[in-house]
């Protein structure tokens, strides 16, 4: 696995040397696009339309449009110096319990691994936030972009979570047609809890699968053996009822083989689409 960044957490007076991992992986199916007419995949070029050329990357600078068609530019150095020291440091500020966050927060996942050197110090703060159950909130600048983080523990790991600002994440009162108040049937709440008691289990991420993705890598293997892709039909949902009818259709789907015993009618659930 290829390190990402290379530094330190500065936690009190104590500095732990880590390497930065990306955690994640995107896998989505690139796509290129590509002339009709010849099959030649389409490149983009860096073009200057006032000097009809095109730019090389030493001749680009960076700019922050500040008016329209008026920008002031920056070099490369001159946005890395507004950095300072923190460019190698996580420098964490507080401890806070994880439920205390909200998931709108998060943005990407990286593992962090102990330095050539500082193994007893990465143990020592892995250990403590395990113990307390505390997740530790920081500050780390990656290529150039500084962003709040925080610091918990996924098995024997530390694991820093690059978060969202607070004023980077947008009010709700900013949604059109919320409820100004939440009225709902007594009936069909009951209904709705007895639903979710039905199809909550513990959390297994194995059994997601992306079907899209699968589909597509089918399609693709047939596109190349020169075969024709066919495409399954869509379901139509014909039958419209009313919200009381769909949530007892969805529990009667949702019960177990022992709550069947005894039935006799087998018949196919259908699929409900309800009235809004």
């Amino acid at each position: 696995m290829q390190t990402l960044w290379k530094g330190s957490i500065s936690f009190g007076l104590v500095n732990v040397p880590v390497k930065m991992f990306t955690a994640t992986e995107d896998k989505s199916i690139s796509m290129r696009y590509i002339h009709k007419t010849c099959s030649t995949p389409l490149s983009y070029v860096r073009k200057c339309p006032t000097c009809d050329i095109e730019v090389e990357w030493e001749e680009i600078a960076r700019g922050y449009e500040y008016e329209s068609g008026r920008f002031v530019l920056f070099e490369k150095d001159e946005l890395d110096s507004l950095n300072g020291e923190v460019n190698k440091e996580i420098k964490i500020l507080d401890f806070v319990a994880l439920d205390e966050i909200d998931p709108i927060y998060f943005q990407k996942t990286y593992y962090l691994s102990p330095g050539d050197t500082g193994t007893n110090a990465y143990n020592l703060l892995l250990e403590s936030l395990r113990q307390t159950g505390k997740i530790a909130i920081a500050k780390v600048s990656i290529r150039s972009k500084s962003s709040l983080s925080c610091i918990r523990v996924i098995d024997r790991c530390l694991v820093m979570e690059t978060i969202y600002y607070p004023d980077e994440i947008r009010s709700i009162a900013q949604i059109p047609n919320l409820p100004e108040q939440i009225q709902v049937n007594d009936k069909e709440l009951t209904m709705a809890k007895m639903l979710i008691e039905q199809l909550t289990s513990p959390f297994e991420p194995e059994k997601y699968k992306d079907d899209y993705r699968a589909a597509l890598l089918d399609a693709i293997q047939h596109k190349i053996a020169g075969e024709e892709v066919k495409i399954a039909p869509e379901q139509q949902r014909t039958n419209v009822i009313d919200l009381m009818s769909a949530l007892q259709a969805s529990l009667e789907a949702v019960k177990t083989p022992s709550e069947d015993e005894g039935k006799t009618d087998k018949k196919p659930k259908k699929k409900v689409k309800v009235l809004s």
